[in-house]
């Protein structure tokens, strides 16, 4: 489906029937379509939206402002014709939720963000997460992590160099990442928008009193590109946050323990 939004032409897929959760994607659709348990659709429909200049949706992502975001999805949420959506946010998309619900609290009634940073300074970020990892990480996780960097040649592409971080994104080392990401469309200038201008300068902790939506925060103990850790404390800053741990999962509980994903954003939303 698509719907028109201020010069652009934001594309939409859904599964499953009942109250609308959006999936919020800046790598298409296909990529959260696959790895977003099932049982998650279960009472409950699945949106997946593609971000302005994303996917199949068109338009400049350098206009992409939180505004803009918020006047995108609410534009999906009147095709689809609710009064109120939830939105999960993975990764750099879970700021994005957060802003979304942040801007209307009326009309988002849960936020669900996985594996997000509470900063969108990537440099700081980088700093925790090898810190983290060195700390954390089993002398095995690290060799695999050795073991696949000293395989790639010089000229190593981005995404060689990326498909070579599966023992910090995943509770198996060993992970082949090929297949999570082989049908995920980058877009080169939605991903420097994001992880850059948009994001460089958010905090969580900033103006926390405007955020009235209840917020879940899914991490993995095993995430070594976001460690959990980076949230310790954040109940006191924002009240209507809710804390959960997967212990057996790196950046994609969903897709790695997706029954207890299911089970644990159904109780919370309850």
């Amino acid at each position: 489906m698509m719907v028109s939004v201020d010069g652009a032409e934001i594309f939409y897929s859904s599964r499953g029937e009942g109250p609308v959760c959006l999936v919020p994607s800046a790598v298409g659709t296909t990529a959260y379509e696959r790895q977003m348990p099932l049982q998650l659709s279960e009472g409950r429909q699945l949106v997946f939206v593609d971000l302005r200049g994303g996917g199949q949706s068109t338009g400049d992502p350098a206009t992409l402002t939180f505004d803009q975001l918020a006047d995108d999805l609410e534009a999906v949420r009147l095709d689809l014709g609710v009064d109120t959506v939830d939105v999960i946010g993975h990764s750099i998309i879970g700021v994005l939720a957060i802003e979304y619900g942040r801007r209307c609290p009326t009309t988002v009634s849960h936020i669900v963000t996985v594996g997000t940073p509470t900063r969108g300074d990537m440099t700081w970020l980088a700093s925790e997460a090898a810190q983290f990892f060195e700390r954390e990480a089993s002398p095995e996780r690290k060799a695999v992590l050795r073991e696949n960097l000293a395989k790639l040649p010089v000229d190593a592409s981005f995404v060689q160099s990326f498909l070579a971080q599966a023992p910090t994104r995943f509770f198996d080392a060993g992970t082949d990442m090929l297949p999570f990401f082989q049908e995920a469309v980058m877009r080169p200038a939605l991903l420097g928008h994001l992880m850059g201008a948009l994001t460089k300068d958010w905090e969580i902790s900033r103006d926390p009193g405007s955020l009235r939506v209840p917020l879940l925060l899914a991490h993995g103990r095993y995430d070594y590109t976001v460690p959990y850790t980076i949230w310790d404390g954040i109940e006191a800053v924002l009240p209507t946050a809710t804390r959960h741990l997967f212990q057996h999962s790196g950046h994609q509980p969903f897709f790695e323990e997706p029954d207890e994903f299911a089970a644990v954003v159904a109780a919370w939303m309850r």
